[in-house]
């Protein structure tokens, strides 16, 4: 295939030369880290492997369970696997998770009983989580059921602030959180290292306080996971980096065999635990985008690298910027304008393989206090491990970049992203 052809190829997706000439120019500069992060996902794939020939993973995995779900085998398996990916006793990986929100919610109100304290030590959590714990009044919260919460703010170089958590640990003090990842918010996502000296600290304060770690977005990023060094619990979504873009729902929760046992009463009932719940015909799609996922997780890396050097290149601020290290998937561009924000929204929704005749539109999503716009044209709904892009339309207007199940998909988003910032005329191509 010549090198005419590709371009002649995105021509026709919408690309212009000097957009084209510009996105080549920073690929060519960005070589050494792509070689980097295949190291990475060579490593975690490696893991992964080796975690499902330990777990002896077999055809009749693959098979389906209805009802009960009562000896469903590929179920339990998965969450053999998922255990000894992640370094945990147990492991709660189940279809009934509809979403990363609801994993979180079913670890936190296992583990949390009346009159205990929640303590988040990486600031304000995920907007969708404020209503779980009751910072925003809503039905069925934590609050609700006498679960008070306090959180210890970043310092403003975002690394934590250890006296301040020290202070604030009290003897109702039950359970800690720590999101790695920064979601609405422009602060650093943390490092796995990072996160192993606060579990670290806290242990050594109180060793009873149990530690989950809101793993969303970083899975596979780093060659090892929170849970190696003391996570009581990591929890993430299997529409985000482990599912691999197969998964066409799910969670997980990996941890103790007691926090385990804990969450899974809550999310079946007392009595029943992990000993109910169906697979309802997705474990190949679980198995298979587990072993995908890292060789997924590092296309989104490679793209969420991409659009950082594109668009501090044309002075935007980005969170993490062009040359820092990387510890999940998410790329934030600053626009400071409703109107930059919903045009990169727009090139990415263009630059999708389902849906890209759409225009996307903010909207008044649920579990967020403003409206939302999002771009995400995946053949999993919500599927953020595939290219999608979305964010608050609220002050500094910063749009969520991230995903992308190949590389060569992160690539043609970014490049249609700045081609439509170009067309409403929000930057000048006479720049690049």
């Amino acid at each position: 295939m010549s090198q005419i052809a590709i371009e002649e190829m995105y021509e026709q997706l919408g690309i212009s030369r000097q957009v084209y000439d510009f996105g080549q120019k920073i690929e060519q500069e960005l070589m050494p880290r792509f070689a980097e992060i295949q190291k990475t996902a060579e490593y975690n794939q490696l893991k992964v492997i080796r975690a499902m020939q330990k777990c002896r993973v077999s055809a009749e995995c693959f098979q389906s369970g209805t009802g009960y779900g009562y000896n469903d085998i590929g179920r339990d398996k998965l969450e053999e696997v998922y255990a000894n990916v992640f370094h945990t006793e147990a492991a709660l990986v189940r279809a009934q998770i509809t979403c990363g929100t609801h994993a979180l919610a079913v670890a936190l109100s296992g583990n949390l009983r009346p009159g205990d304290e929640l303590l988040s030590i990486s600031g304000k959590p995920y907007d969708t989580l404020e209503e779980v714990i009751g910072i925003r009044p809503s039905n069925g919260s934590l609050a609700e059921y006498g679960v008070s919460y306090r959180q210890v703010d970043l310092l403003s170089d975002g690394s934590f602030d250890f006296p301040g958590i020290r202070a604030a640990i009290q003897p109702n003090t039950r359970l800690v959180e720590i999101q790695r990842s920064k979601g609405y918010q422009t602060r650093p996502t943390l490092s796995v290292q990072a996160i192993a000296k606060a579990i670290r600290f806290v242990k050594e304060i109180r060793p009873d306080i149990v530690i989950l770690v809101d793993n969303c977005y970083g899975e596979f990023v780093e060659c090892q996971e929170p849970s190696d060094f003391g996570a009581d619990m990591v929890v993430g979504s299997l529409i985000k980096n482990p599912g691999g873009g197969l998964a066409p729902i799910g969670g997980y929760i990996a941890g103790t065999r007691t926090c385990i046992e804990n969450a899974a009463c809550r999310l079946t009932s007392p009595g029943l635990g992990r000993e109910v719940g169906a697979s309802l015909g997705v474990n190949r799609d679980f198995f298979q985008g587990l072993f995908l996922a890292p060789t997924v997780v590092a296309g989104a890396l490679k793209g969420a690298i991409f659009a950082a050097n594109i668009y501090e290149r044309l002075g935007f601020k980005v969170v993490p910027n062009s040359t820092e290290d990387r510890h999940d998937i998410i790329q934030a561009v600053e626009f400071g304008t409703p109107e930059g924000l919903v045009a990169f929204c727009e090139g990415i929704q263009y630059a999708a393989p389902v849906d890209s005749y759409v225009t996307p539109e903010p909207w008044a999503m649920p579990g967020y206090d403003s409206d939302v716009i999002m771009a995400a044209g995946a053949f999993i709904q919500g599927s953020s491990i595939e290219l999608s892009a979305d964010g608050p339309l609220k002050p500094p207007y910063a749009a969520y970049f991230q995903g992308g199940l190949t590389w060569e998909h992160a690539k043609l988003g970014i490049l249609r992203s700045l081609q439509r910032l170009a067309e409403k005329g929000i930057v000048s191509l006479e720049e690049l």
